[in-house]
């Protein structure tokens, strides 16, 4: 009985460091100022949509490849 005490003592103070920890490092934390989040957001969103077009041009132009030699090999006799 006495083991599960300390037992959980221990867990109770080491759960109260722990967040002890969390709250000491989140003080450290520089956060981003709003030109900073609205930039990167800008970049981001950009980024996805030049990704999306690169990727639909390659889809494009590999499904012709692929339909052109499938019906190259499927219709040759």
């Amino acid at each position: 009985m006495a083991d599960e005490i300390t037992l959980q003592k221990n867990y109770l103070e080491q759960v109260q460091d722990y967040f002890g920890d969390v709250r000491t490092e989140m003080k450290r934390v520089t956060w981003p100022g709003r030109q900073e989040v609205y930039g990167t957001t800008v970049m981001v969103i950009l980024s996805t949509f030049l990704f999306a077009a690169y990727f639909a041009l390659c889809d494009y132009g590999f499904r012709g490849l692929v339909q052109n030699l499938l019906n190259h090999l499927l219709h040759r006799r």
